[in-house]
């Protein structure tokens, strides 16, 4: 399976409603804090959406409720895969990405054969507080040199400016979130990303 350039991450059903029909055709939905019957409707939306779309819809962190909904697709950070069934996710077919910060997670996470490697943050970001600093896109060279044919996704601080040193760098995937959310027309900011991603 190839997974398209251009990844970006929304925290509502929403969002996809609204910025999907423009062609992305990979996406996670990534929702912290929320009522499992909430959450539940959230993700058995989301991949009602994605379906309709041709794109690919990856679930963060819940991993029983996309085992449920028939998803085909998960991601989890590295605290994830301490709960995380694994054996489970695997026999239901979900294809499995990860996130890493530093060698001893890449050397966990290329032990579950995943899908694809997230290396972040690579640049600074305002989303989440975290106690990883920059990794710098230097690293994601030295990543890829480690993981071979394993797609690697760039995240943290990523822009469409910023994209292209990424991809040069090694990065198969750029994974954008505020870049967009938080951009005054996300439709307009969606439309450039496609353009420079494909």
């Amino acid at each position: 399976m190839t997974l398209d350039r251009f990844y970006p991450i929304f925290d509502h059903p929403d969002w996809l409603d609204r910025l999907l029909p423009l062609g992305i055709k990979l996406v996670q939905l990534r929702i912290k804090d929320m009522d499992e019957a909430t959450l539940r409707q959230h993700i058995r939306r989301g991949r009602e959406i994605c379906a309709q779309h041709g794109c690919t819809f990856v679930v963060n962190d819940h991993w029983q409720i996309a085992i449920d909904e028939g998803c085909d697709y998960l991601h989890l950070g590295q605290e994830d895969l301490d709960t995380a069934d694994i054996a489970a996710i695997r026999a239901a077919g979900l294809r499995l990405g990860v996130s890493t910060h530093d060698k001893t997670e890449l050397h966990r996470a290329l032990a579950l054969k995943p899908d694809y490697i997230a290396l972040g943050p690579i640049y600074p970001t305002i989303l989440k507080k975290m106690k990883w600093h920059e990794q710098g896109v230097e690293k994601l060279t030295n990543w890829k040199e480690r993981i071979g044919d394993t797609p690697l996704i760039a995240i943290g601080g990523m822009s469409i400016e910023r994209a292209a040193g990424a991809f040069a760098a090694g990065a198969d995937v750029v994974s954008a979130v505020t870049d967009i959310t938080l951009n005054p027309d996300p439709e307009a900011r969606v439309r450039a990303w496609i353009a420079a991603t494909r």
